[in-house]
């Protein structure tokens, strides 16, 4: 599995414009558009001009363009590498035994000759074979059978650096099988509408305050000024076809570890949100648009269960130990790719939960408890080395987080009590069920979970990197399903406290010494002044006395003496006793 860093080493760009057809009809600025795509990539967003391609009219041929893209699985292309295909001609479409076929027409191309047509899966199929990690395809051409994996809702928020080191295969078209693309008339004189927005967008107009440009910003501001635009009959069609990264344009600052001290810089970076929303299929089965239903449904509960049930046995059969033998030597990059297997494992059920903990009642809170305590009964005794052992706990512990995250996020404290209390263990293990919040701690401590994630790339020198790997992986799906924004990092803050100090609470009320695991809110606000956010959150707590939802719904035993009894102890005997510095 690739490590990509948060940067690009190249930038590659193929740009294709086709005015005079040899076989269809000629359009009149596509040749302009690409020329004029391919200026303001170099002169906007560091591209190259010896690493940018361009076949215009007569050069445009299907070989050509064909050897041009091809070219890019080489060894001249690294990991770290982004990649434009830009083409602006004629589309076709052809109608096939399972739905439209997609096709782009070079300058030789004949619509009766399906063979001289490059079909649209032809480029992105061959996508898995090019190493750059980052893949934007433009296509100011309409055609059918363009299938996305997803989209990233208008308005949503991403961190720049997460974005960076994920993969992408990414596409905006002008428009879809049955509209006509607007060859002028654009909002730039000389240029068709889609691109005219386009390069608007790329030289400033979709950037954020901070200077980043990124993709998704604009797909936003092109799909919503060509819908509204007065010259055009057309919808851009956007998504992803693999991945969920995020190609840059521009202004991609150095993200700065201090190797002093542990800190990292990072930049939220947010699409704009369009006024013109994509429509809704009627009876999307979509996971997440199921859950929703189903959880507003009283009558949907039963298929609701069932529905968690199968993504819990699905999650248990990709996560069993057999999968994940406890003997295989230490690696960082077997680490690696376990950390990426066992995520992919319970992919499924981290929807259905995050949704569970936001808007479920409490019959439907059961279906929380249910979740982390089946995939409990599936970690055997065994031997074998401590790292993987204790990472068997990984999957359940990113079920809390994702879930408690959500529960923190409206207050649903009941949910979290939920989590927490989940017994966790069986006779299978040697052990007796115990708390989740206890168990899972205790499993991942056990092989040193906070060293092991150093091994991460970009991490090596975090003082709590394990949380902040997790506070950058999980922000993407929350965002997703409930738009949290800048609100994020304090939801994530307030699950980690908890679940530091309700850990404590019952480790002290069993005889043990008072303990919880400190995430990243223990260094935050010691350096640079400002208040704490630990601080922050049990003081509003504290505040609202015995109205406060933690302890009503029975944390802390229901105290709110207890409570602060415990945040005084937590700060006095461990907050104050780190040494970060």
């Amino acid at each position: 599995m690739p490590s990509y860093q948060p940067k690009y080493e190249k930038s590659w760009a193929l740009i294709i414009g086709i005015n005079q057809y040899q076989q269809c009809a000629p359009l009149v600025f596509a040749r302009q558009d690409a020329e004029a795509v391919a200026k303001t990539l170099e002169q906007h967003c560091g591209f190259e001009s010896d690493r940018i391609s361009v076949l215009t009219d007569a050069d445009a041929t299907g070989e050509a363009i064909r050897r041009a893209y091809m070219s890019y699985v080489s060894a001249a292309v690294s990991e770290d590498d982004r990649i434009v295909v830009f083409f602006a001609g004629h589309g076709h479409t052809r109608s096939g035994g399972r739905g439209e076929v997609g096709f782009l027409v070079p300058v030789d191309g004949d619509l009766n000759d399906l063979a001289t047509l490059i079909r649209w899966d032809e480029l992105t199929r061959n996508a898995s074979l090019i190493p750059a990690k980052h893949i934007l395809f433009i296509m100011d051409a309409c055609y059918g059978g363009l299938a996305v994996a997803r989209t990233l809702p208008p308005g949503s928020s991403r961190f720049l650096g997460d974005m960076l080191v994920r993969y992408a295969r990414q596409v905006l078209t002008a428009g879809k099988a049955n509209e006509v693309v607007a060859d002028s008339s654009g909002p730039r004189p000389g240029h068709s509408v889609f691109t005219g927005h386009l390069l608007d967008a790329i030289e400033g107009a979709a950037t954020t305050s901070d200077g980043i440009l990124s993709t998704n910003a604009v797909i936003g501001y092109v799909y919503d000024r060509v819908a509204k635009d007065h010259y055009s009959q057309q919808t851009p069609h956007y998504g992803y076809i693999d991945g969920d990264g995020d190609l840059i344009l521009s202004g991609v600052p150095p993200l700065v570890v201090d190797n002093t001290d542990g800190f990292v810089t990072d930049v939220v970076i947010h699409t704009l949100a369009s006024s013109i929303a994509p429509p809704i299929k009627e009876g999307d089965q979509s996971g997440a648009g199921r859950v929703k239903r189903l959880l507003s449904d009283a009558a949907g509960r039963i298929q609701l269960d069932d529905t968690v049930a199968a993504e819990i046995r699905a999650a248990l059969e990709l996560s069993e130990d057999r999968q994940f033998p406890a003997n295989t030597p230490f690696s960082k990059e077997e680490f690696q790719s376990r950390l990426s297997r066992y995520e992919a494992a319970i992919s499924g059920l981290v929807a259905p939960l995050i949704l569970i903990a936001r808007w479920g009642d409490l019959q439907h809170q059961l279906m929380l408890q249910k979740g982390l305590s089946r995939l409990a009964d599936g970690i055997e005794q065994q031997g074998g080395l401590a790292v993987w052992l204790g990472l068997r706990w990984y999957p359940i512990e990113f079920l809390m987080y994702s879930a408690g995250i959500a529960a923190i996020a409206c207050d649903n404290f009941s949910a979290l009590s939920r989590l927490f209390f989940a017994p966790v263990g069986h006779r299978m293990t040697g052990s007796s069920a115990s708390e989740a919040a206890i168990r899972v701690v205790d499993g991942m401590s056990s092989g040193n979970s906070n060293e092991l994630f150093k091994q991460l790339p970009n991490f090596e020198r975090h003082y709590t990197p394990k949380s902040d790997y997790l506070f950058t992986r999980l922000q993407p799906q929350l965002e997703d399903l409930l738009f949290l924004g800048r609100e994020y990092e304090d939801h994530f803050d307030g699950f980690e406290i908890m679940y530091a100090l309700v850990h404590a609470d019952i480790s002290q009320s069993r005889g043990g010494v008072l303990w919880g695991p400190v995430g990243r809110f223990g260094w935050k606000g010691r350096r640079g002044g400002g208040q704490k956010p630990f601080d922050i959150f049990v003081e509003r707590a504290m505040a609202m006395g015995d109205n406060w939802p933690g302890t009503q719904a029975g944390l802390f035993g229901g105290s709110p003496a207890r409570f602060k009894e415990v945040v005084t102890q937590f700060r006095d005997e461990i907050m104050t006793k780190i040494r970060w510095f």
